[in-house]
């Protein structure tokens, strides 16, 4: 069956065609996205401004017609933070749904690193044992762990790179204070959420997904998304440690210039890297694997799964 998924995160918005039965990877057809930067499109009480409402029902409209043309038999339609947490959130969702039929399930941060864990392990296999799986978002870290395909422990935190760097990093290149300031905040409230993870056992395979880990990866010499998803590709911490002290004395065009490093991106990097490094360190990671697959692949295979076997 032809499944379209359209993706409301607090960046990008994503419409991802995919080719896709049960037990079959799911095969992606065709992709159209656009850096809608939801979280950004605030006003001073943190509701979701005019221009923001009107940019995501645009898009809408223009995924439900590409949906069609592409021959989907229907459209997985979902949002992550930034309409899980505006106080007009749930206007806005009546505005989507009045106005283009699309009705987006908002996604608890629970359930992103649930469904997040469950991609992660249906692409290594059950050979991983126990998972330990991170994903950085715009506004938000999830963090999931256990030796099954639901997660022991799936916890969110708000510690994604769009949202630090909007509350933190004020300057470009970003100021050392702040820096040193935002490097704390992010290791304080990571360790309050550590300790069921970490309590659980060592994993046997660390995980990392998301845009912001593949470029910190890239960035460490993994290979180019050119190459591929089946290029195995990891971040090491010694080496991510090397890039922090470059990074936060670049500009963001700086920033841009280097490989892996989108120009729509290149801000929150900073923001991204110190997440990162935090989890290497608090859960005493030497490396990370990066695997391509995340949040819109678990979304497909659970749809998947709770289809009845033709």
């Amino acid at each position: 069956m032809r499944l379209g998924v359209l993706d409301v995160g607090s960046n990008t918005v994503h419409l991802l065609v995919v080719d896709a039965h049960r037990g079959a990877a799911p095969l992606p057809a065709y992709s159209h996205k656009t850096e809608l930067r939801l979280a950004e499109h605030l006003d001073k009480d943190g509701k979701i401004d005019e221009s923001g409402a009107d940019g995501l029902i645009a898009f809408t409209k223009e995924a439900v017609v590409l949906a069609e043309d592409k021959g989907c038999e229907s459209v997985l339609a979902f949002a992550t933070s930034a309409l899980r947490e505006a106080p007009n959130g749930e206007k806005v969702l009546d505005r989507v749904r009045s106005e283009t039929g699309v009705d987006l399930e908002v996604l608890s941060g629970d359930d992103e690193a649930r469904l997040t864990f469950l991609a992660v392990r249906r692409w290594f296999g059950w050979s991983s044992g126990r998972l330990a799986v991170f994903d950085i978002g715009g506004g938000s870290l999830e963090i999931a762990a256990g030796s099954d395909e639901q997660p022991t422990v799936a916890v969110s935190v708000q510690l994604g790179a769009g949202r630090l760097t909007r509350e933190a990093l004020t300057a470009d290149p970003p100021d050392k204070d702040q820096v040193r300031e935002l490097r704390r905040r992010i290791r304080l409230e990571m360790a309050a959420v550590a300790g069921p993870v970490l309590r659980a056992g060592k994993p046997q395979r660390s995980v990392a997904t998301s845009k912001t880990f593949r470029s910190l990866a890239r960035l460490a010499g993994a290979a180019p998304s050119a190459d591929g998803p089946y290029v195995a590709r990891t971040l090491n911490r010694d080496d991510l440690n090397d890039w922090i002290p470059k990074l936060t004395k670049m500009s963001a065009a700086e920033r841009a210039a280097l490989p892996g490093v989108s120009a729509g991106r290149s801000s929150q990097l900073v923001a991204g890297a110190l997440v990162a490094d935090a989890v290497m360190d608090l859960f005493d990671l030497p490396a990370l694997e990066i695997c391509p697959w995340a949040l819109r692949e678990g979304v497909i295979l659970s749809r998947l799964d709770q289809l009845q076997p033709r």
